[in-house]
């Protein structure tokens, strides 16, 4: 018997367009074949070859024995007592991120995952008790959104409207796969969404801000500053000991220099620690960077720190510090939190499968 040789599947969503074209006529196919595949990769959405109704059974069946579609599927899904989804993602390999969908009265907002896990050890942030395990891919980012906009149209039969890079990990450790993941939410052969709708948040890696300025990526940023001064940010994110307070006023006022773009600071209140008024002042200073939004939120405790949120007065007290002061100011109640879906509480519990 004559064995045939092993073919080694490529991801085909790895596989870039002029790539795919060559393979398409190396095979005896026409060019405009791979475009069609692209459509239905991004733009439909297709997770398996046998979708791909306009192209021919000859044609699905020689991509499926060249490549694979390493699809993110929902492992667990959880329903909060508030509406909150929260999802846990079984990735190719059997590794699990988490995702989640938040719904508000005036937006459906997916927060979606950049990373296996964290390497920035934030110590109120659960995900950074874990170890980073690997970058995910664009398509894993992609997929995560694609999910979570099924569920906010199963569930409550309207489209997601916003998306935040504010799950598990750090996004511009992975930037390249974040961009990509961008272009791809946002392009009119993708998901089609509008770029003032995605936020990608940042604990402040101050060269990449500097790049995403540079390369024009079109989304908003947000930053997860939490302290208003080095010595009490170095105690609860150690990335600001190599990233300081000065470095990222440096790379804001440049990426808001470059893009014409407010950022938001994001700012947990914690009990005693980051909630007097002096704490509101030296923000205030820090708003005076560059045009700026400020996030007030509440806190969620997680197991492995002893952070509690701030009195009710005391945040209304900051809250009005700043608003007098003329900056605009949000207050972020937690959502999900009897699921542990809240902002700082993603942290996969269950264990992963073997691939």
């Amino acid at each position: 018997m004559i064995e045939l040789p092993v073919v080694s599947k490529r991801d085909i969503r790895k596989v870039s367009a002029d790539d795919l074209k060559t393979f398409m006529v190396e095979h005896g196919e026409k060019p405009f074949r791979a475009k069609q595949v692209t459509e239905w990769l991004w733009k439909n959405t297709a997770g398996s070859f046998e979708e791909m109704n306009n192209i021919s059974l000859a044609t699905r069946e020689l991509l499926a024995r060249h490549f694979v579609i390493n699809g993110v599927q929902v492992q667990n899904k959880q329903l909060s007592n508030d509406g909150t989804i929260k999802s846990a993602f079984r990735l190719y390999d059997g590794n699990v991120v988490e995702g989640v969908l938040i719904p508000h009265d005036t937006r459906m907002t997916a927060c979606i995952s950049s990373q296996v896990g964290c390497s920035l050890t934030c110590k109120f942030c659960a995900t950074g008790y874990m170890d980073r395990k690997r970058n995910l891919d664009a398509a894993e980012i992609y997929d995560q959104v694609v999910r979570i906009r099924e569920q906010c149209e199963a569930q409550y039969g309207t489209p997601l409207t916003n998306i935040v890079y504010m799950g598990m990990g750090e996004p511009l450790l992975n930037y390249a796969n974040v961009v990509e993941s961008v272009r791809r939410i946002t392009a009119p052969d993708g998901l089609n969404m509008a770029p003032r709708r995605i936020t990608i948040s940042t604990a402040g890696i101050a060269k990449m801000i500097k790049k995403l300025a540079d390369d024009d990526v079109k989304a908003n940023l947000a930053l997860s500053l939490h302290a208003p001064n080095d010595t009490k940010r170095n105690e609860i994110m150690p990335i600001n000991e190599a990233n300081s307070l000065a470095a990222l006023k440096d790379a804001l006022q440049y990426y808001h220099q470059k893009t014409g773009r407010k950022v938001t600071y994001e700012y947990i209140v914690f009990e005693s620690f980051n909630d007097t008024l002096q704490d509101a002042e030296e923000l205030f200073q820090i708003s005076k960077w560059l045009p700026c939004k400020v996030n007030l939120i509440e806190y969620n405790p997680i197991e492995n720190a002893d952070y509690i949120n701030t009195a009710d007065d005391k945040l209304v007290a900051f809250h009005k510090y700043l608003a007098d002061r003329g900056v605009q100011t949000n207050v972020r109640r937690s959502r999900g939190k009897d699921i542990d879906a809240a902002c700082g509480q993603l942290a996969v519990k269950e264990k992963a499968e073997v691939a």
